[in-house]
């Protein structure tokens, strides 16, 4: 009876332990179930929620104003030759670099053109494209206008060409994800010395132009309203041969444009600058980089792409991400696109650049790059992206 007691006693701790085992067990895979639902949420909102500052990763060491030189911690940016802007003090301060002076295993050593404000010292800091700031800096005739959205009104840059040209041929600008109209000024003289009106396009959300109601990226799927609206906007002006250039995430907006708009009559061709191409390879690729599991990155765009998710994304509409691919939809499109793509572009890969170009070799030109980054080329290379950009111009003139 004793070891009948005994016996019956451990099967009860033993169910006991399992019950203890079990709810812990339960406990833990609904704390990894609620985490990855976290990361996919995570994920998802980073991916469509405006970014007003950019994380600084660069580090400057020190800075020689007398001799015009700046020692910056060694990094793929840092040690690219051309010239760029810096931004540093936590976006307190702006200044212009120059080309490569030094290169050693740590460091490298820059000219520094210019500062153009705040103080310099030692700090975190953070390389831009953008070089130019103010419209103002390019010394051409420039207005600034507004112009009517669904939204209200977005403010924009136009710079007028030379009297001596006809002035019926724009080129309107759209720029990337985080970006402003800032990021076209690079390419203003090389539009200008072709004869073309420039137009640098706000859209909603960029902090510029009009927020939306939910102040949600649509990753194209709702900006191109506003560059069909500067497309109007050009046509009421006297343009009658209009070039849509988009960078980055802009280049998604305008493959949105012209596969959406009824206002394409005078649209006569596109550039575009380490464009997004395929939305689902361009985030399973950021994804890759940032060593996130698979099954976060996948959940993430479900996310995205699904009806009920707006409470989760603060999304007003789902966002269909496969009709964002180009490549699949190579025979959606039909104007002439040069395609000005880096290798090594760590934020949008070029391989549906390529795709593309492969689909569509009877309009596409594709000219790559090998060590310019994400929107860095005319940075990198001016002499090779502009007379790239004009060659195209004048054949499509």
């Amino acid at each position: 009876m004793a070891s009948t007691r005994s016996g019956s006693g451990g099967n009860r701790a033993l169910g006991k332990a399992i019950g203890v085992g079990a709810t812990i067990a339960g406990g833990l895979a609904l704390v990894a179930a609620a985490s990855a639902a976290y990361a996919v949420a995570r994920v998802a909102r980073t991916v469509i929620t405006p970014v007003r500052r950019r994380p600084h990763r660069e580090f400057v060491h020190g800075v020689d104003e007398a001799l015009g030189t700046i020692t910056l911690k060694r990094t793929p940016d840092a040690a690219m030759p051309g010239r760029f802007g810096l931004w540093f003090g936590s976006e307190s301060g702006y200044a212009k670099l120059g080309g490569l002076l030094e290169t050693t295993d740590g460091s490298v050593v820059r000219e520094l053109e210019r500062v153009h404000f705040g103080e310099f010292g030692p700090g975190r800091a953070r390389i831009s494209g953008y070089y130019y700031l103010e419209p103002e800096e390019l010394g051409l005739p420039v207005e600034s206008v507004a112009i009517e959205t669904d939204l209200g009104q977005a403010p924009a840059w136009v710079f007028p060409a030379d009297d001596s040209a006809s002035g019926d041929r724009w080129v309107i600008q759209v720029h990337g994800w985080g970006a402003t109209r800032q990021e076209g000024l690079r390419a203003v003289p090389t539009f200008h010395a072709a004869g073309y009106t420039s137009l640098l396009a706000s859209y909603r959300n960029d902090g510029d132009a009009p927020e939306s109601a939910d102040r949600r990226y649509g990753l194209g799927g709702t900006e191109w309203r506003d560059i069909d609206a500067a497309i109007r906007y050009a046509a009421d002006r006297g343009a009658r041969s209009i070039v849509l250039m988009g960078w980055s995430m802009g280049g998604a907006v305008v493959l949105q444009t012209v596969t959406r708009s009824q206002n394409l009559d005078l649209v006569d061709g596109v550039i575009l600058e380490s464009p997004v191409v395929d939305w689902i390879d361009t985030l399973e690729f950021q994804a890759n980089m940032l060593r996130l599991p698979d099954a976060i990155a996948q959940g993430a765009m479900r996310l995205i792409a699904s009806t009920w998710s707006g409470p989760i994304t603060g999304l007003g509409a789902p966002i269909d991400l496969r009709s964002m691919d180009f490549v699949a939809r190579a025979a959606d499109l039909s104007l002439p696109m040069l395609i000005l793509h880096s290798q090594d572009d760590g934020f949008v890969p070029d391989t549906a650049s390529r795709a593309l170009a492969a689909a569509r070799s009877d309009i596409v030109t594709f000219v790559p790059f090998t060590v310019a980054l994400h929107t860095k080329l005319w940075n990198h290379d001016e002499a090779k992206w502009t007379s790239v950009v004009r060659e195209w111009l004048d054949e499509l003139a």
